[in-house]
């Protein structure tokens, strides 16, 4: 019972239209469909009941971004906020040209820096890549992401000659423990190490924006081995600051979801339920779509939503 493939990276917004209009500007992203969701299943399936939510898809190359805005607003995305905030999660966007990107990026207003003063290029033994870390107008984590020339994972070594913007490769986790993490995510759901590093030293303290940040990195890819996949990282320093305000509902804005495809919602459900996995929905539902799908929480409070493969 292997999870097939991330679907889509779904975020919650307090105005989609508006948020939209920021990633086609910003970063390429093309509208890719709008949806209201009404029925009753779907507000069972985030935990939140009598609520409906409007969905904008947005693409960025061959993957998706969704942003929900539901009609009862939850609370904004907190002021407090570092790369190692047990709730950060970002998605990274490849790119073919950073100088390029980061430009276009600069052009436009209402984002906030991460990474300061500039994209950085980290060491070879921290992937060898350039990387720049960023807030959109709501608070919500992004990273422009560029491999080095000849050495690009097969999924991005056809750039797209109209736009420097290519494609989410990862969304990345803050966790606590890897090991914990990875038994949850490779022992009960089925995805495999693909990638593990420990980054630190100057750049990567520019680019997290964290004095002395040293970061254990392990990527986990899908069955299907087709980005984006997930990146977790767990901070060795400064510690992973813990929050102690209850878990963040699905119409709060710092709320994300990864959406994975798997063969059997049901069977799955039942085998993280009898390890006692947290379950934001305690039920499997049918929404809108008629397609199986429940939602819980990882070791850390991330968000998931199982639902059935597409094909």
């Amino acid at each position: 019972m292997a999870v097939e493939r991330i679907a889509r990276l779904s975020f919650t917004t307090a105005d989609a239209a508006r948020l939209a209009a920021f990633y086609v500007r910003a970063l390429g992203a093309e509208l890719a469909g709008v949806e209201e969701r009404r029925d009753r299943s779907f507000g069972q399936l985030m935990g939140l009941e009598g609520i409906s939510a409007r969905a904008l898809a947005l693409c960025i190359g061959a993957q998706t971004i969704e942003l929900l805005e539901f009609s009862t607003p939850g609370l904004p995305y907190p002021l407090e906020r570092s790369s190692n905030d047990p709730l950060f999660q970002h998605i990274a966007i490849v790119v073919a040209d950073m100088q390029a990107a980061f430009e276009h990026l600069v052009a436009c207003d209402g984002w906030m820096p991460i990474t300061a003063p500039a994209p950085q290029l980290l060491p070879p033994s921290s992937g060898g890549v350039r990387a720049f870390k960023f807030r959109d107008p709501e608070g919500h984590p992004l990273e422009l992401l560029q491999f080095e020339p000849g050495r690009e994972p097969p999924a991005w070594r056809a750039p797209s000659p109209r736009t420097p913007f290519l494609g989410i490769d990862h969304s990345a986790i803050v966790v606590a423990n890897t090991a914990h993490s990875i038994e949850f995510y490779r022992g009960l759901l089925g995805l495999s190490i693909s990638s593990s590093s420990l980054n630190q030293g100057p750049e990567q303290e520019r680019l997290d924006g964290l004095h002395g940040a040293v970061v254990e990195v392990t990527g986990l890819a899908t069955r299907s081995g087709i980005p984006p996949h997930l990146e977790l990282l767990c901070y060795r320093a400064p510690s992973t600051r813990r929050h102690h305000s209850p878990a963040l509902y699905s119409n709060d804005i710092a709320a994300t979801r990864l959406v994975l495809d798997v063969d059997d919602v049901g069977r799955t459900v039942e085998r993280l339920a009898a390890v006692q996995v947290s379950f934001i929905c305690p039920a499997v539902v049918t929404p809108g779509d008629d397609s199986e799908a429940a939602l819980l929480r990882d070791p850390d409070g991330h968000a998931l939503l199982l639902r059935a493969s597409h094909g």
